[in-house]
């Protein structure tokens, strides 16, 4: 497998940006290292062109013609190799050169049939979407590994979705231009498409993980036999009495849940901390919604339920990137273990040259997923995460978004990144 051609490019005239792109990526196609004859085509807009979605793809798909299937979404940024666009009209393109009987791409109007054997999948979804959470499970399920990854379309305009398959719609489902809103859609990829794929949190915990011992829906009453608040106020330090203080550190707090089957046995220190500082990828970062003085009760943006893990935590810009560091160090590891060890690239000393790409290095492109929460304000300036992405995986063809929230196994995420890449050993 060879490397994937990709662009990105940026202008008021989607038109404009559209040619850029092409450009790019026709220049790629003719190198030796790069594929020659991709078919399908990750194709992810920021909002300023959400509006334009079904002329933007009919344009790349007509100037595409040998590119029989295309998937993508909408975010408030997009990302590519060492950049991140926000708040300005931009898209990025990437194209995939896979055998045609290792993917499928879904719909609403065509869905994962029963002959297609899906391995992994790669997912957009609308947030909107009821049952949401339900349906990221089920659709794990249809996968044999139980992997999902991708993300929640983010926009402060429409939020839309691209899926065409070269397979055509279900009969009797009707025609669709390919331009969705709502539900799911995306790749699904079989057992010979290499992938590897890691979530990086941006969280630190602030306290020891606590026990749910008490709680309804999304109100937790109580914790380590304790009120739920009275826990709360003690670990942040802070107390009602100085509303104020209390209220804007509670506002900077998040909580990380995980369940009693994934933790160790259900020690009350069983979430688990990463090596860098922050959560491990079983956590699932929350908002806190609301506190109930009455009931000495904290609300949270999720269901809870009695046993659960929960541990308050807040975004950490330091434990963040050495996160973001490590995950790509252990892809690398794991693809290369042969070039550089972990040491060396988490110290983020490649030169140019290392980092040129090659299909020896062993990736042929990547998808990140991060939450909109984070780029490269969060990581310290413009593209900054993009960047330690480039420095600490490689120049590696690259494309993604900024999502609404970030999907990674059967969960959904928040303030997290999902790197994942294709392997370029052959199908």
């Amino acid at each position: 497998m060879k490397l994937f051609p990709y662009a990105h490019a940026t202008h008021p005239q989607w038109r404009m940006a559209a040619g850029l792109v092409l450009a790019q990526v026709r220049a790629q196609m003719v190198l030796h290292d790069y594929a020659s004859a991709p078919t399908l085509a990750l194709l992810y807009i920021t909002d300023h062109y959400a509006q334009e979605a079904q002329a933007i793809l009919d344009h790349l798909s007509a100037e595409l013609p040998e590119v029989t299937d295309w998937a993508g979404t909408v975010g408030v940024g997009i990302a590519s190799n060492n950049v991140e666009y926000f708040d300005e009209p931009a898209l990025t393109l990437m194209l995939c050169e896979l055998p045609s009987d290792q993917y499928r791409v879904f719909s609403g109007v065509a869905p994962l049939g029963l002959g297609f054997e899906a391995h992994t999948a790669l997912v957009h979804a609308d947030a909107s979407t009821p049952e949401l959470a339900g349906l990221i499970e089920e659709m794990a399920l249809r996968t044999d590994s139980g992997y999902l990854f991708g993300g929640l379309a983010s926009s402060r305009s429409s939020t839309v979705q691209f899926a065409v398959g070269g397979n055509g719609n279900i009969k009797g489902q009707g025609a669709a231009g390919g331009v969705f809103s709502g539900g799911l859609s995306g790749v699904a990829f079989g057992e010979r498409v290499g992938l590897v794929s890691r979530v990086t949190q941006g969280c630190l915990p602030v306290s020891k993980a606590h026990r749910v011992d008490a709680a309804r829906n999304n109100l937790v009453t109580e914790l380590d036999g304790e009120p739920a608040l009275d826990v709360l106020l003690r670990d942040l330090k802070v107390s009602l009495d100085q509303p104020e203080q209390a209220l804007r550190t509670i506002r900077a707090t998040l909580v990380g849940l995980m369940r009693v089957a994934e933790a160790d046995g259900g020690a009350s220190d069983a979430v688990a901390i990463g090596r860098s500082g922050n959560f491990g990828s079983d956590v699932l970062v929350r908002h806190i919604i609301g506190l109930d003085p009455a009931r000495r009760a904290v609300a949270v943006s999720d269901q809870l339920e009695a046993g659960m893990q929960l541990a308050f935590c807040q975004r950490n810009v330091q434990a963040a990137k050495a996160d973001l560091m490590r995950v790509c160090a252990e892809i690398r590891e794991e693809l290369e273990p042969e070039e550089l060890p972990v040491e060396a690239l988490t110290a983020l000393t490649a030169s140019e040259a290392e980092a040129a790409p090659h299909p020896a290095r062993g990736i042929a492109g990547a998808i990140y997923v991060s939450c909109s929460g984070r780029g490269g304000p969060h990581f310290g300036g413009a593209s900054a995460e993009m960047q330690i992405v480039r420095r600490a995986l490689g120049d590696v063809p690259l494309v993604g978004f900024f999502a609404g929230g970030e999907i990674a196994r059967n969960h959904l995420y928040g303030y997290t990144g999902v790197l994942t890449v294709f392997t370029s050993q052959d199908c």
